[in-house]
């Protein structure tokens, strides 16, 4: 199969996507416009990311894994995450979400814009963020997603994990990241050289997680890190020192049967200040107006 772009000016300019087949080309096959969901309806990933508690337990692992990351030092050079340690992260965890109920054109327009936000970033600074710290974030975000669902749900099929990995797949390809893995099952092994070679604990460690503690505060810092040790791997959990079983594991449980009640919003409502809580009731009544 080959894979033609043209562009129709009757239809406002819009990327027409059609695929060919190259023994009959006069066939076309589907034709996808930019007005298609970039990811399908029915997909794992919507229901992935649709749930709010689902979403905060990305949050907690990625913002475990941002701390180890040897390229946190770019987080550093704005300036802006030790300010707000919990806005900017939860800033990554937001882009993505919209990302996954966006449409082709409004995912790809986001994809093209966070690209750029990063290559001004190294404009300033006068050097490359390297493409295995990009790699990495993507890494993290097909981890969590698995590992939270599956946590606070059921098991996923190899099928749906591939769902997972195709998505953000396609949003490293956007951003123009290199060497990424094909498949599920080649990533596995790739993201588990990535625990080995790019995380370390540092003083950027250090202090990021006392930014979480100053701006969480105590009781809601302890939920994160409790919350933490649940979806983390194990490497993870070593270099932070967290090998132990976390205090909410028992009431794992108890949150699916209150997710049958449909009052499944207590990770959110016990971890996150109010601010960012409406953010995610925000998206959530968007999505569902548009949907």
């Amino acid at each position: 199969m080959v894979y033609c772009v043209l562009k129709d000016d009757a239809v406002l300019h819009k990327l027409i996507l059609v695929i060919c087949d190259p023994q009959h080309p006069g066939q076309i096959g589907r034709i996808f416009t930019s007005m298609d969901w970039f990811v399908k309806q029915d997909s794992i990933v919507r229901k992935i990311w649709g749930s709010a508690d689902t979403i905060l337990l990305i949050f907690g692992g990625a913002a475990a894994e941002f701390a180890l990351n040897k390229a946190v030092d770019w987080l550093y050079f704005t300036g802006r995450l030790p300010a707000d340690p919990i806005g900017r992260l939860f800033s990554t965890v937001t882009y993505a979400r919209r990302i996954v109920f966006a449409t082709a054109g409004e995912a790809n327009t986001t994809i093209n814009k966070i690209r750029l936000i990063h290559t001004g970033v190294e404009s300033n600074r006068g050097f490359q963020i390297p493409d295995w710290a990009y790699r990495d974030v993507l890494f993290m975000l097909i981890h969590y997603s698995i590992r939270s669902f599956e946590l606070l749900n059921r098991r996923l099929t190899d099928t749906e994990k591939e769902e997972v990995f195709n998505v953000f797949y396609r949003v490293g390809s956007g951003m123009q990241v290199k060497d990424l893995p094909g498949t599920y099952r080649e990533w596995l092994p790739v993201y588990q050289q990535h625990l080995n070679d790019d995380l370390a604990k540092s003083a950027y460690t250090v202090d990021l997680y006392k930014q979480y503690k100053k701006h969480l505060g105590v009781m809601r810092y302890r939920i994160l890190v409790e919350s933490q040790i649940l979806v983390v791997p194990r490497k993870v959990k070593q270099l932070l020192g967290l090998e132990r079983p976390s205090l909410m594991k028992p009431f794992i449980p108890v949150y699916k049967l209150t997710a049958k009640l449909n009052a499944d919003r207590w990770l959110m409502s016990a971890m996150l200040p109010e601010n960012y809580r409406k953010q995610i009731m925000d998206l959530n009544q968007t999505e569902t107006a548009r949907n």
